[in-house]
């Protein structure tokens, strides 16, 4: 079994490294001209599944819009994933889930296990303690899945609780680094990546993580390839995935125009794989 990792690896090498968001939140619903109902989230979905598959490498569906409308936005949320998976496209679930015990291993079983929302790759937040995660990390590895940990997110309220310092002199958001760093140990390219805002002024110390940063923030909210020259040393710039969304979704609803501002950032980005 290939693992995640390496599959991710390979995909951005044959596509580019973004990870493009599928986010039918209702002002983007409003602006392709949709209704703010299933009807609308399923026309919009598809066009971003058409728009996406077989071209970038990983899709980020956003797991609470498609909540927004209970079972029958599930269901589309499914058939995407179906579709994308089918066609070869990594799916990176934005869920963030985090608890404990069988609540997380239930969570786990939902994304990264057999079931209809099976995906390629689940967010996930280690705030409740990095080993609250274990039950997913463990079913990622067992299946050839992927888990991305929140670790320095660009958000201003999370400054408060990531940048502090315990006695070691490591901040917290090290910490959730170096432990995701440690899960990969050893892999030719780990499957452990972590969350690092790319509107950040700084970023920990990513040298030892051997996995893939997803850094969310580029294009509409101000994040860019400078910004990211800042963050990520040269040695690192390989891992990393740019997470567009906005960027990218406010030129639909035409599948023509959401290829090409795909291509754009693709050719923007580029850099990152040598």
């Amino acid at each position: 079994m290939t693992s995640f990792g390496v599959r991710l690896r390979d995909a951005m090498r044959e596509h580019g490294p973004l990870c493009v968001g599928i986010d039918p939140h209702p002002p983007l619903l409003r602006a392709w001209g949709l209704t703010e109902d299933v009807t609308g989230l399923k026309s919009f979905t598809n066009a971003c599944v058409e728009a996406f598959a077989g071209r970038v490498a990983l899709v980020k569906p956003q797991v609470a819009f498609f909540e927004t409308y209970g079972s029958a936005g599930i269901m589309v949320l499914e058939e995407a994933i179906d579709e994308l998976r089918d066609a070869g496209t990594l799916v990176l679930a934005d869920a963030k889930r985090g608890d404990i015990g069988s609540t997380m291993d239930a969570y786990a079983h939902a994304w990264l296990g057999d079931g209809p929302l099976a995906s390629d790759a689940l967010t996930v937040s280690p705030y409740l303690g990095f080993g609250s995660l274990t039950p997913a990390l463990e079913l990622a590895q067992a299946n050839g899945r992927g888990v991305f940990v929140l670790a320095a997110t660009s958000n201003p309220e999370a400054a408060e609780l990531q940048r502090i310092t315990g006695t070691d002199g490591r901040s917290i958001a090290q910490r959730m680094v170096d432990d995701a760093a440690a899960q990969n140990a050893g892999a030719e390219f780990g499957s452990v990546g972590v969350v690092i805002g790319a509107t950040l002024t700084e970023a920990p110390d990513l040298s030892s993580l051997n996995g893939p940063i997803l850094m969310p923030g580029v294009g509409a909210q101000g994040g860019g390839a400078e910004s990211i020259r800042n963050l990520v040393s040269d040695s690192d710039l390989r891992a990393v995935v740019p997470n567009v969304s906005r960027e990218v979704l406010k030129a639909g609803p035409s599948v023509a125009a959401l290829q090409a501002s795909v291509g754009a950032l693709s050719d923007e980005f580029a850099f990152l794989q040598g």
